[in-house]
């Protein structure tokens, strides 16, 4: 059960959801509308998931936004929803319109070249029993389910090559749940909260939705135009404004957002 200010707190969201002129739901995905897996190809959405974001987007009330870490090829499959959602793939460097309009954005030459050489570590990262997953504007390397003595063995390797090659002048080190990544600066969950936004009128009703410490600058960019959820089983510090247990939470908030934003006005 969520403290009385919680759910009060969000009573008055979805009071003022039913009147808005327009409406963006923006989700991040693992860990949010999708479990974590050691294997990241077996992350499937919650149940029940995809049939309220299908709802969701068949309504025609809400722009649905997806924001995610992984690269916009591999996440599709994984959705596996009716309709094509709008996606913000690599932290906020790929677009994937509804319409199929795809568009990286442009990166700093001498950062890809640093990110190609980091991606010829991954044999010594995988024999360590990592996983490694290239996509545009970044490398992340996985450990979940490893040794501790594993994972820091991992890190060292990391962190030396990036030292060594002075690679940390163009790439930025980031800490996820779960592993490390080396990305191109410039871009991350808040820049595409703030591009959406930009879009939309001022009143508009907004929310993002995500789990991890690389969702914090969505949480940010969102505070004042929207609410910020964290979506994950075990509280940690966030300025988020509410937080949601997964997945049962998390369902009654995306039905609620489905049941509020389809009511006459």
């Amino acid at each position: 059960m969520r403290p009385l200010h919680q759910q009060q707190g969000l009573e008055d969201f979805f009071r003022r959801l039913r009147t808005a002129p327009e409406r963006v739901l923006l989700l991040d995905y693992d860990g949010t509308l999708a479990p974590f897996r050691i294997r990241t190809d077996e992350a499937l959405p919650y149940p029940g998931v995809r049939d309220i974001l299908d709802a969701i987007m068949e309504s025609g009330h809400t722009r649905l936004v997806i924001v995610s870490g992984r690269w916009t090829r591999d996440l599709q499959p994984l959705l596996g929803l009716r309709r094509l959602p709008e996606i913000w793939g690599s932290h906020g460097w790929e677009q994937l319109k509804p319409d199929g309009q795809y568009t990286v954005a442009r990166m700093n030459e001498m950062a890809l070249q640093h990110l190609a050489d980091a991606d010829t570590w991954t044999a010594e990262i995988e024999a360590r029993g990592g996983r490694c997953e290239i996509k545009p504007g970044g490398l992340a390397i996985h450990w979940r389910g490893l040794d501790q003595d594993r994972i820091a063995d991992i890190r060292s390797l990391v962190f030396q090559n990036l030292l060594m090659k002075e690679m940390q002048k163009t790439l930025v080190w980031h800490d996820f749940d779960g592993g490390i990544e080396l990305r191109v600066p410039g871009r991350h969950k808040g820049f595409v909260v703030n591009a959406v936004l930009a879009e939309m009128a001022q009143e508009t009703a907004a929310a993002y939705l995500g789990d991890d410490t690389t969702d914090e600058d969505a949480f940010n960019a969102i505070r004042g135009r929207g609410i910020g959820v964290l979506v994950r089983p075990q509280f940690r510090a966030t300025t988020a404004n509410f937080w949601l247990q997964p997945p049962e939470e998390l369902l009654d908030f995306l039905r609620q957002w489905h049941e509020t934003s389809g009511e006459m006005k």
